[in-house]
């Protein structure tokens, strides 16, 4: 089964909220989609702008309301076959937790700019170098370095700040709304890794 955490701060906001969505996308295959946060405190509830942000786009009551914060450890990030961060900064200590795991760690908006730069075809061609016959899993691990190499040669964003989700948390209805956006094309783009990983 293919893993894939999502982690923000607080895990209560961002990350769970951008869980759901994946695992929503992605309920007819078998990834496992999980959440936690650098900062959380375990057994918080994803906060009500969150919840509706999730249910307005189709998620499962039921997944909303499921769903408590986890303080995330190395152990979440040893297993995961994607780390998809929503700001540089959990980026980073997702790789400070584990550096092995630096070519599997993504901001959202960082994997859904570099994945652009790759066609489907080209996905498809990656993902082939894990062999003939190779599971999802492998398939998927080489189509994400294909995505990873393209760290230094894509064209930076316009500004650094442009890689993060921004945080709504205490902030308005409309500022949650930007940061669903903001994680958007993201999970468009693991959703279309992923499919092509399973073709």
């Amino acid at each position: 089964m293919l893993e894939i955490i999502t982690v923000c701060t607080g895990n209560i906001c961002r990350s769970p909220l951008a869980a759901q969505l994946l695992a929503t996308r992605l309920a007819d295959l078998p990834v496992r989609v999980s959440s936690a946060g650098a900062r959380a405190r375990d057994g918080m509830p994803m906060t009500p702008e969150a919840a509706d942000l999730a249910l307005a786009r189709g998620v499962d009551p039921a997944l909303v309301a499921a769903p408590a914060a986890r303080y995330l450890t190395p152990v979440h990030v040893r297993t995961a076959d994607l780390v998809l961060a929503m700001a540089r900064d959990h980026r980073r200590e997702v790789v400070e937790l584990d550096p092995s795991r630096m070519r599997q760690a993504f901001t959202a908006r960082e994997f859904a700019r570099l994945a652009a730069d790759l066609s489907d075809d080209d996905l498809r061609t990656a993902a082939a170098t894990a062999g003939d016959g190779a599971p999802p899993r492998e398939r998927f691990a080489a189509a994400l370095g294909a995505i990873a190499g393209r760290r230094g040669i894509a064209l930076p964003p316009a500004s650094p700040e442009d890689d993060d989700v921004i945080d709504p948390y205490g902030r308005s209805a409309a500022t949650y709304e930007r940061s669903a956006v903001e994680l958007e094309p993201g999970l468009v783009a693991v959703e279309r890794v992923v499919r092509i990983a399973f073709g």
